[in-house]
């Protein structure tokens, strides 16, 4: 499957179309492989979007998809949800879906995802729960919150799916979908019009067939241009924590893990197993429910009171936790986070990347989570084991990178590299050479 990079070439030469490429965009979006990907199509808008772009531009007409919580003007913006189903419509698009048109993007559709995006899971009740393309045999998980988006990607139905990362959201479903998921340093993109879980950990960003797409949409999101690095792999130095990051890991993703060191290693790449102790802090940091349960219950209260009772009763339930948390812990809270970053900046001064698993399990049956108060022991198993690994980065304030690096014939496995924030270009120059370095082994 060609990615941006490639489809744009071909335009440029004459190879193809945008007309042409929009219909296969929209012919794959109504297949089978898309069912319950979209809560809304968009496809005569796109048509038009994609005849009227420039072929010159940086998305040349090609399709790209939104998760459900960012403004589109004139729609409502619900999140997967219910009860904001009939909300007024928004007066502009989010800044990060003008910035995809403003550069040629034609918008196909506003993907499904998690209700409200508190869920790494992906399964919604309203809305159904797409399936995983990686497993013709047995519907999996799509990895959430960023849900549709995902496949979106995934299946060819899109170039680029916009999502958001609280926790892991595009990362978690690029890694179990078997495509790449870039979040960014927060502050590098505005989240003016998307409807915020955690106003402190939320971050605009998206997932693509490519690094080499990744770097593309990042500069037209954060409006800005990533510096190229010409240096050869073995000129950083990578680090691997074996603490907290391995802890109940599938021998699949083990196994690709370790491949993919062996392979970087042989490509001339420095790797040093280190410990981060600090990583221990994190339960205690959390203890009284951390960032998201506080701010979405912020966001939240009000409507709850008043339609509760249409939530996922599983978000819900993540929600109403923060209705404890006392202002003084909350304050502690950020406190305590800004100390641990500190000493976590200070260990990871001396590498320009870290090497981690994305998640530790490969994506388990929608039938073992799906919607069911039988169920939700395995789910929030599932939940707690996809979030633990990406999780961290956002808690640090940091960028991450998920890319392929599993085998052919097995189930998709993310490979994470990661650092603290605005190390962004590195995280990227280095993911490039790494994928070309895991294509070719």
């Amino acid at each position: 499957m060609n990615d941006l990079h490639a489809t744009r070439l071909a335009l440029l030469a004459g190879g193809s179309d945008a007309r042409t490429e929009i219909e296969r965009a929209i012919d794959i979006s109504g297949s089978a492989a898309c069912a319950h990907v979209f809560t809304r199509t968009l496809f005569d808008e796109a048509r038009q979007a994609a005849v009227g772009a420039a072929p010159e531009s940086r998305l040349a007409g090609l399709a790209f998809t939104s998760k459900d919580l960012f403004d589109v003007a004139g729609q409502p913006t619900p999140a997967a949800s219910v009860v904001l189903s009939h909300a007024p419509a928004a007066k502009a698009d989010a800044v990060a879906v003008a910035r995809l048109r403003a550069a040629g993007g034609a918008l196909t559709g506003r993907t499904n995802m998690s209700e409200f995006a508190f869920s790494g899971v992906g399964v919604n009740p309203h809305y159904g729960t797409p399936a995983n393309v990686s497993d013709p045999t047995t519907p999996r998980i799509p990895g959430g919150s960023s849900s549709g988006a995902a496949i979106s990607v995934a299946s060819g139905a899109a170039f680029i799916g916009l999502g958001s990362d609280t926790g892991g959201s595009i990362r978690i479903p690029a890694a179990l979908n078997g495509i790449v998921g870039f979040k960014n340093t927060a502050r590098l993109v505005p989240s003016t019009g998307a409807l915020p879980l955690s106003t402190t950990l939320d971050t605009v960003c998206a997932m693509t067939r490519s690094v080499r797409d990744a770097v593309t949409a990042h500069e037209i999101l954060a409006a800005r241009t990533v510096t190229a690095d010409s240096a050869s792999i073995g000129a950083y130095r990578l680090a691997v924590v074996k603490n907290v990051f391995f802890d109940g890991i599938e021998p699949t993703v083990a196994a690709a893990f370790e491949r993919s060191l062996k392979a970087l290693s042989a490509a001339g790449a420095r790797i040093e197993e280190i410990e981060l102790p600090e990583l221990a802090d994190l339960q205690s940091i959390n203890a009284t429910g951390g960032f998201s349960a506080a701010e979405s219950h912020a966001w939240h209260r009000l409507l709850l009171e008043r339609s509760g009772a249409g939530y996922d009763p599983r978000v819900a339930q993540r929600i109403l936790r923060g209705a404890s948390m006392k202002a003084h812990e909350y304050i502690d809270l950020i406190h305590a986070r800004r100390d641990w970053i500190a000493r976590m900046e200070k260990a990871l001064a001396p590498f320009d990347t870290v090497l981690s698993p994305t998640v530790p399990i490969t994506a388990p049956s929608i039938a073992s989570v799906a919607p069911g108060a039988e169920r939700d022991e395995e789910f929030f198993r599932v939940n707690a084991l996809l979030l633990r690994n990406p999780s961290i980065i956002n808690m640090l304030d940091g960028c991450a990178i998920s890319l392929p690096c599993h085998d052919p014939g097995e189930l998709p496995v993310g490979l994470m590299l990661w650092h603290a924030a605005l190390h962004d270009d590195a995280v990227l120059a280095i993911a490039l050479q790494a994928e070309r370095t895991l294509q070719n082994q």
